[in-house]
């Protein structure tokens, strides 16, 4: 059996997308498409932009989506899963690639989910840190005893997982994470903290726009964030992709779980191979 997996916000480069724009009719016409419907050429900052240009989380989000979403389209008729699963943003791009979502609904529920997350980081300052060979529930012990906004946001994998917080609260804990036995507690390069209640008010923004989608019965499960559980009724999971807002990425029982029902191949459609990485660390734990 074979899942396609799609990655999330911080697996973009500047260039990503360009060979395929190129060198392929359809894509081409997809990315015209998008720069349509998102009323800018993102095509522009995919392919020449600045990293600072791309790294902005209204740009980030749609330009992954994008080339996430168009790499499986090339793929054509070898694009066969039996499971899909995205981290994050990349949940999005799994549902189109399933069939749930029209590429066209799925980039404009992308670009509202970015917009009002963009909102969020510019009223709260907050970031992300990553916690490096400590046990997960230490990680949770700790980040409960900070005072201020502190919490487990992304379960990569076995030894590796996102804490995301008010910038002060992650400063504390990361002290605290080093002081407890962590290898390393690095923070990252983002531009707000995602998968924690510092994006309630994107949540609330989103739940309009989700409601005002036509989502389909995916042609294949999908093992969503919040649960790590395969689903395929669309009112589940339309509720667990709002709630992934502010809910952690569970990524590693995901993995485990897509391994346990069948799954014997993984394919990463989207830059970089971030996922396939995290894969790899979580198989080789078993």
């Amino acid at each position: 059996m074979k899942a396609y997996v799609f990655p999330g916000q911080g697996a973009q480069f500047v260039g990503m997308g360009k060979d395929l724009y190129e060198s392929n009719a359809k894509a081409k016409e997809m990315f015209d498409k998008a720069n349509e419907i998102l009323g800018y050429r993102i095509t522009d900052i995919m392919f020449e932009g600045t990293a600072e240009e791309l790294k902005e989380t209204k740009v980030t989000q749609p330009a992954v989506f994008l080339y996430s979403v168009i790499s499986a389209v090339c793929l054509g008729e070898e694009f066969k899963p039996d499971m899909v699963a995205g981290h994050s943003l990349g949940e999005f791009s799994a549902l189109v690639a399933s069939g749930c979502l029209s590429f066209e609904d799925g980039l404009r529920l992308v670009y509202a989910r970015a917009m009002a997350m963009q909102a969020c980081c510019e009223k709260v300052k907050g970031t992300m840190a990553a916690i490096i060979a400590l046990p997960d529930a230490e990680i949770e012990r700790i980040c409960s005893t900070v005072n201020g906004v502190v919490v487990a946001a992304n379960y990569n994998s076995p030894g590796q997982v996102v804490i995301s917080g008010e910038v002060s609260a992650i400063e504390v804990a990361c002290t605290l994470m080093k002081d407890a036995g962590a290898k390393r507690a690095l923070p990252l390069s983002v531009g707000g903290a995602f998968h924690s209640p510092l994006m309630e008010p994107a949540r609330v923004e989103l739940a309009k726009a989700i409601e005002n989608t036509e989502f389909k019965t995916p042609i294949c499960p999908i093992y969503q964030n919040v649960d790590a559980l395969p689903h395929t009724n669309t009112e589940e999971i339309k509720k667990n992709l709002l709630a992934q807002l502010t809910a952690p990425v569970r990524w590693t029982n995901s993995v485990k779980n897509m391994i346990a029902d069948g799954m014997t191949e993984f394919t990463e459609c989207g830059p970089g191979q971030v996922l396939t990485g995290l894969i790899g660390r979580i198989q080789s734990s078993k």
